[in-house]
């Protein structure tokens, strides 16, 4: 409301500029409260991710890696601490682990994650073509060598070399890599150039590289070098707690690929993967989701898994042959079953938690056999 005080009365032919005064004042008003509540958004918006920023850092966004395990939580802490430097990191662990999952998120929260990570298979590159595969060739270097070509210490200027199976490099490469480790200095074959190169190295190993260093397989001085801060990954035996979270993870990323509706991971499955060896580890896992997915109708998710590495008192210890049960016998070793069942869910027959998903039965099923086998159902 605009008020005007005045000691004469007002002619009629000031009451459109006053109007019109009115308006201009009532819209600037108005815009000043949007900017004024627009800034408060803004700020409280500021605040709002903030705070998400630091709940993500310390609950511990681990990137690609799935888990919330002790295990895991310690190669974060590792990642954290070694990622901000420009010190070579040796990331050991069984195959299928996730070794280059842990490279990669070092390299994502390192300084040099704006250049570019350059992975080498060391296990599968030929002999006779390792130093062109390094350290690049000029033209006419060799037969078949029809144009100058970049090896991947170049490739990674400024940023990492990813060297997976390292302790598949021959021996009498070595030397030569241990040169670029130490003087930052290559030469291309066929080249009298030396080229500096300003690349920071991640190794990554299933094997034991000291023991193949004593041995003599492996340059004790290459060992040394590459192993500044080395890196244990976990085998998932000892992150049983993270297989559910990595099998719902793979269900919902695989199930999108494949085209197929995301299946329900019931607890039953999820307790029969977390009983498995997994000795294959998360690349077995991942395997072993995607072939369910083809297999199983929408909407279940039902596992096949090998008999060979599960762990507990089901695996046979000799090889004889099992015994041979009556009738009688089967049908009370199945209401034993279901009995358990009942008393894991309290009682509870259908729903989660209910005894018929530990089954891994339909609830109608379920409680066709409780009559059938004449079980009482507690009150």
């Amino acid at each position: 409301m605009l008020a005007v005080f005045a000691r004469q009365p007002i002619a009629s032919d000031c009451m459109g500029w006053l109007r019109m005064i009115a308006d201009h004042a009532a819209a600037a008003i108005n815009t000043a409260r949007a900017f004024a509540e627009v800034d408060a958004l803004r700020k409280q918006l500021e605040l709002e991710n903030e705070v998400l920023r630091e709940e993500l850092t310390e609950v511990g966004t681990f990137g690609e890696l799935v888990g919330q395990s002790v295990a895991l939580e310690a190669v974060a802490r590792q990642i954290d601490l070694v990622a901000p430097t420009d010190a070579a990191v040796l990331i050991l662990g069984e195959s299928g682990t996730g070794k280059e999952l842990v490279a990669r998120e070092i390299h994502r929260r390192s300084k040099r994650s704006g250049r570019s990570l350059i992975k080498v298979n060391c296990a599968a590159v030929p002999r006779e073509l390792y130093e062109s595969e390094f350290f690049g060739h000029a033209k006419g270097a060799f037969t078949g060598a029809l144009r100058d070509r970049i090896g991947r210490f170049e490739l990674a200027e400024g940023g990492t070399l990813f060297l997976d199976e390292v302790g598949g490099i021959p021996l009498e490469l070595q030397a030569k890599l241990l040169r670029v480790l130490q003087e930052g200095e290559l030469e291309r074959i066929g080249e009298e150039r030396t080229r500096r190169v300003n690349v920071r190295i991640i190794a990554a190993t299933n094997r034991d590289l000291r023991t193949e260093a004593e041995a003599g397989r492996f340059r004790q001085d290459l060992f040394y070098r590459l192993s500044v801060f080395p890196v244990e990954v976990p085998s998932l035996r000892r992150r049983k707690e993270d297989v559910p979270l990595l099998a719902e993870h793979f269900s919902e990323t695989l199930a999108r690929k494949l085209g197929k509706p995301k299946p329900v991971l019931t607890l039953a499955v999820a307790q029969r993967l977390q009983q498995y060896g997994w000795p294959g580890n998360v690349r077995e896992l991942q395997h072993v989701i995607e072939r369910a997915l083809i297999t199983s109708p929408p909407g279940r998710l039902r596992i096949e898994l090998p008999t060979a590495g599960v762990a507990g008192p089901t695996l046979a210890t000799s090889t004889a042959d099992p015994p041979v049960r009556t009738d009688a016998q089967i049908r009370q070793l199945e209401a034993d079953n279901i009995r358990a069942a009942l008393n894991a869910a309290s009682g509870k027959i259908a729903g989660p938690g209910g005894a018929a998903e530990l089954l891994d039965i339909k609830p109608t099923t379920l409680s066709s056999r409780i009559k059938a086998l004449g079980i009482q159902l507690s009150k």
